[in-house]
């Protein structure tokens, strides 16, 4: 194959590990196109073009990150990976690390590595790349991988949940979540949040949110209840779907742009957080975005009008 077939029968691959490097589909896909810049201005003839790709991608991917850390410590509330619908790689043989890996429950936990531990996870866990390619990949020796990946895998143990629902049980409680949200059933709701179930906001300060933090069964239904028929009221539809793996929803305005998403994160057969991305920074790459004021202002003016 020529280089550009190489490439692009690659890409799947070299997004996929960008994304879990970063958390950012906008930054990934940056990545990918300087990985092809790089690899098309390059004139030796490489044996393996999986192996330059992904340790191509994941150099740059690092470099990335520790830029974007320092703008992530400064971020206004609560920081979530941009939203994903659908991972383009795929590989049966590792579907189960695949879809867990890019759950926003464990982007967010890879948030608490380093860059180098969070590549060498990512490459060895998920991917499941030899030591030998993990290590010219990150520029380290193999040695110095194996500790980098042991301590990786004691900071994701740490955070993960003792139990965690499988994909059908995940989807049936999804469906019952989003059928009481849209009749607004706050009874129906409280029985499948977890006692501590959260509900948390990313707005990056540059939209209104739900809120930004509210906990608890009869809190969390509480709000949605007295949100959600507002919202309806104006125009506003949901539609499920599947984000970073996990049951979901798009929220979409009366014209039909993203106004925010929904992700739900399911433990032990009931609800234990519900994290909606608002921020129109982040929302882009799903279509045109809503403006979130002017939809939050005709909330308040619909919540003014029942109170006359």
């Amino acid at each position: 194959m020529n280089k550009i077939d190489e490439f692009e029968e690659l890409r799947p691959l070299l997004f996929s590990i960008a994304y879990r490097i970063l958390g950012s589909v906008g930054e990934a896909e940056d990545a990918v196109q300087e990985t092809w810049l790089r690899y098309d201005g390059s004139a030796t003839r490489v044996a393996s073009a999986k192996a330059f790709l992904s340790a191509t991608v994941t150099r740059i991917s690092i470099d990335v990150l520790r830029s974007a850390r320092v703008r992530r410590e400064e971020y206004v509330g609560p920081w979530f990976p941009e939203p994903l619908l659908s991972d383009p790689y795929e590989d049966p043989a590792r579907s189960a690390e695949l879809a867990d890996s890019v759950s926003m429950a464990a982007l967010l936990l890879l948030e608490r590595l380093s860059p180098l531990e969070r590549s060498v996870f990512v490459l060895r866990e998920v991917f499941d790349f030899g030591f030998d390619e993990v290590a010219a990949a990150v520029g380290r020796s193999e040695a110095a991988c194996r500790q980098l990946l042991v301590r990786a895998r004691r900071h994701m143990r740490a955070g993960r949940p003792r139990f965690e629902a499988d994909g059908q049980e995940r989807q049936e409680l999804a469906t019952r979540f989003f059928d009481a949200l849209r009749g607004g059933d706050v009874g129906g709701l409280r029985d499948l949040l977890a006692a501590d179930v959260q509900l948390v906001g990313d707005g990056g300060g540059k939209a209104p949110q739900l809120a930004r933090a509210v906990s608890g069964t009869e809190n969390v239904a509480r709000l949605l209840v007295s949100v959600i028929p507002l919202l309806a009221r104006i125009g506003v539809t949901f539609e499920p779907r599947e984000i970073n793996r996990e049951p979901g929803a798009i929220f979409r305005d009366r014209d039909g742009k993203v106004l925010h998403v929904l992700a739900l994160d399911v433990v032990d057969g009931q609800i234990r957080t519900i994290r909606s991305v608002i921020n129109p920074d982040k929302l882009g790459h799903l279509g045109p975005v809503a403006d979130a004021w002017a939809v939050d202002r005709q909330v308040r003016q619909a919540r003014l009008a029942d109170h006359r």
